[in-house]
């Protein structure tokens, strides 16, 4: 399950995500996404879970958890239009 995590802290690092999502379940991918230019985070990425049940769990429990200062919100990540 492709799943959407916003309000990020820009210092936030991809293997510092991975490794609150792990507690959940097996990950697959973590992209956080970064502006082209400078390279600065956006504050958002999206996680990829092998299991969808842990998945679910892991949106269900961490949506509104907050990391590094700020309330994290996590979605299923729709696909592009």
């Amino acid at each position: 399950m492709n799943i959407y995590i916003g309000n990020l802290s820009y210092r936030l690092k991809e293997k510092d995500l991975t490794q609150v999502l792990e507690e959940y379940g097996a990950v697959s991918s973590v992209k956080i996404i970064t502006d082209r230019e400078s390279g600065r985070s956006k504050g958002f990425g999206f996680a990829e879970m092998e299991n969808d049940e842990e998945a679910e769990k892991a949106i269900k429990e961490l949506n509104g958890a907050e990391l590094d200062g700020r309330a994290m919100v996590l979605k299923v990540a729709l696909p592009k239009n």
